[in-house]
């Protein structure tokens, strides 16, 4: 179905609706139960709880520790703390049932959320249950957090109940409010489709929130507002249009036009005659990454999966035709790889795994936004439970899908008592390292993958060991690597320890993350697609963004080309739709000498014009850009 104007509407009405119940339920929960109060900003002290019982008291300790994470960085105070756990916990309730609404419908689920309490599921549930679970609304919420803690074996970024975006649940008179809503026969058909997920990311602010942002300031003034600003969905012809002509271009030449993706793919540009030479030996798709380093709702993702079935599929018969050996892991530096047909017993059993070595090996995403990897994440996981749905695999039967490559550039830690704690702990040399890797990740929920880590981490590992540690006699980052290791280990521990509070393990969550961040911008990609954002650069990133892209400084969109075509390898494609003005403005001058045409040279471009992205009032235009060698 498509998601025309009307469709939009609809499911916009019912995420507006959703958001402001939810919302108004967990600012009430905070203000009678916790003593946490959105509306003034205050927050009593714990010992004055004396009506809540355990569980809610280990609830409102743990919602106080949360609050003084956040407000641990310098440009928050306790109403905008409270503001983001109450916007954070609705937004992550709305997905959960989202996630259990799609999940039925594509037959990965037995009825959980559709017709509310009268739903299959629970009607099994609560009759092997019995009256042990009290009151029909007390039975239903325990059934469906036991579907949550089940989902959170594959997906603990949304359905962790014990994580800081998903603690609060809502009482039965909301819950009844919500499901109404979801079980709307407005919107029963749009559960199917996988760009729904996306619609409701999107619809999440309103069109109101952002004019209100941009009427406030024209640059944005934190990361949450260069997020919200810049939430634009992009339309699904524009994604195979930029997804077919970088990654299905790609396979077509590697294979020297010998692919089904010639017919599948309907917006490869491919001229009637063309048959390129084909490369002296497959690259193996197990190799090949593509990166979305805005990625949104992972709308560019989904779509580059489908091809990468295909992909795979195609790389199989190529090795039954030309022998193990023939499919190339050097050069996407995985060289200890075994040849598919030495790795797994038959075709059957290959493909059985595909869809988890899609998600990871192939598809990276990078958001500022922690709300948009949550959804990323849930987005090709649904994907990935579609295709081995479609291919008759049982639930039983299908391999547990690793934590994959979205990551969300959250802000380092800032608390320094638990800082100095943790370093304590470590090596001095690690301790020395770890500090400064956080002095690095500075600016990061503004910057993402702008932020250059990996040119500055071999001048940071030789500060710390030295040209020749007596740790290391290896190249920096190989030092680099081992050192990180300790860290995540080191990190992991740290939130575990049973000394640690749950303010210690946010703190330890936040540096992992980190140190994921600088994983990717190490990463040499083949695809970069992206729908990035434009315009005016915040005023705390300004300077620093001028210095590392004197190109491309004049608009944030221009830094995301640039950066793009930097982290692929030679012969690489960026696909990237935008404002068309790059193109001919006089400001843009630069950039497209130096960058367009200097380090890449265009390949395809569409002028689309105005109306492309939703409500944003912009002529876009999407192109191709191939990195020189």
């Amino acid at each position: 179905m498509a998601f025309d104007q009307s469709t939009r509407n609809r499911l916009q009405r019912f995420v507006t609706d959703a958001r402001r119940t939810l919302e108004e339920e967990f600012t009430r929960q905070l203000q009678n139960d916790y003593g946490l109060d959105p509306i003034s900003g205050t927050a009593s002290p714990l010992e004055s709880l004396r009506h809540i019982n355990d569980q809610q008291r280990e609830t409102a300790r743990i919602l106080r520790d949360t609050l003084a994470h956040y407000c641990a960085s310098a440009d928050t105070d306790t109403k905008t703390g409270l503001d983001r756990i109450v916007r954070e916990q609705a937004f992550t309730v709305l997905n959960r049932l989202a996630a259990l609404r799609m999940a039925e419908a594509r037959g990965l689920l037995m009825e959980s959320v559709g017709n509310g309490y009268q739903a299959k599921g629970f009607q099994l549930y609560a009759r092997l249950a019995g009256t042990g679970l009290g009151e029909t609304g007390d039975a239903y919420r325990v059934y469906l957090q036991s579907v949550f803690d089940e989902l959170s074996q594959d997906l603990p970024g949304l359905f962790d109940r014990y994580s800081p975006q998903g603690r609060l649940f809502p009482r039965e008179a909301a819950l009844i409010q919500v499901l109404a809503l979801i079980n709307h026969g407005e919107i029963e058909p749009l559960w199917v489709e996988d760009e729904t997920i996306g619609w409701i990311y999107q619809y999440f602010n309103s069109k109101e929130e952002r004019k209100a942002m941009r009427d406030a300031s024209q640059a944005p003034r934190n990361s949450r507002e260069l997020a919200v600003r810049n939430q634009f969905f992009t339309p699904r012809y524009v994604v195979e249009f930029l997804v077919d002509n970088t990654l299905g271009r790609l396979w077509f030449n590697w294979t020297g036009g010998q692919t089904d993706l010639r017919d599948r793919c309907q917006y490869l540009l491919v001229k009637p005659d063309e048959q390129p030479e084909p490369a002296k030996r497959l690259r193996d798709p197990r190799t090949i990454k593509l990166l979305d380093p805005a990625c949104g709702s992972m709308h560019f993702g989904l779509y580059a999966f489908d091809l990468f079935l295909e992909i795979y599929r195609e790389a199989w018969a190529w090795e039954q035709t030309h022998g193990p050996g023939c499919l190339d892991t050097e050069t996407g530096g995985s060289a200890d790889l075994k040849p598919l047909s030495q790795t797994y017993a038959d075709q059957d059993a290959f493909l059985h795994d595909v869809p988890r070595l899609i998600i990871e090996h192939n598809i990276y995403g990078v958001d500022i936004d922690p709300r948009a990897a949550q959804i990323a994440s849930l987005a090709l996981w649904l994907r990935a439970q579609r295709a081995w749905h479609e291919a008759g695999v049982k639930a039983k039967d299908r391999p547990q899908v690793g934590r994959g490559h979205v990551v969300a550039a959250v802000a380092p830690p800032a608390e320094v008592d638990l800082r100095k704690r943790f370093m304590e702990e470590l090596d001095p040399l690690d301790a020395e390292l770890f500090e400064r890797t956080l002095f690095l990740l500075k600016g990061l929920p503004e910057l993402g993958v702008l932020l250059q880590v990996e040119k500055e981490l071999p001048a940071l590992v030789r500060a710390v060991f030295g040209e020749h540690g007596d740790l290391f006699r290896e190249e920096d980052m190989a030092q680099w690597q081992k050192a990180e290791s300790r860290l995540q280990e080191a990190l992991n521990e740290f939130a575990r320890a049973a000394r640690a509070t749950y303010q210690g393990r946010l703190f330890a969550e936040d540096a992992i993350q980190g140190l994921r961040m600088i994983d990717h911008c190490r990463e040499v990609f083949d695809v970069v697609v992206m729908n990035p954002p434009f315009g005016a650069l915040s005023a705390g990133t300004k300077t620093q963004l001028g210095k590392a892209y004197p190109c491309s400084k004049n608009d944030l969109l221009a830094i995301f080309v640039e950066r793009g075509l930097e982290m692929l390898r030679p012969n690489g494609l960026v696909g990237a739709i935008t404002s068309r003005t790059c193109f001919f403005l006089s400001s843009y001058r630069k950039w497209r000498e130096e960058v367009v045409l200097g380090v890449s040279q265009p390949l395809t471009m569409a002028d689309l014009g105005l109306g492309v992205m939703d409500d944003a009032l912009v002529e876009a235009a999407a192109y191709v850009l191939e990195r020189r060698p």
